[in-house]
């Protein structure tokens, strides 16, 4: 038994755990989006670009799922997956901008 590979009993398990976290991150981008909008009447119209970001983002994390699952699919039937590094880093590097704006327009918005 050792050194022996154990055949997956779901190869479809893995494609789906992974749209699943794509799809709580979208959903996590657009309660931020709501946070934004609570902020409106306090930190004035700049807010909006805010919600437009991870509006945005969001979208593009729900137009690119049928694509994500079949190459996770494919790599698992073909024992060759590999992980997305590009939409994660652009995803976590687009969550940091907007924090950033964030802090920036509750800064300047406070300042004013």
């Amino acid at each position: 038994m050792k050194g022996q590979q154990i055949p997956v009993s779901d190869p479809g398990l893995q494609p789906e755990r992974t749209i699943f976290a794509w799809n709580r991150t979208m959903v996590s981008l657009l309660a931020a989006s709501a946070v934004f909008l609570r902020w409106l009447p306090y930190h004035g119209a700049s807010v909006l670009i805010l919600v437009a970001l991870t509006s945005i983002l969001a979208l593009g994390i729900l137009a690119s799922q049928r694509t994500r699952y079949r190459k996770m699919a494919r790599g698992v039937e073909m024992e060759q997956v590999s992980a997305d590094v590009a939409a994660v880093l652009f995803t976590a590097g687009s969550v940091v901008l907007l924090g950033v704006c964030a802090i920036a327009i509750v800064l300047w918005v406070g300042l004013a």
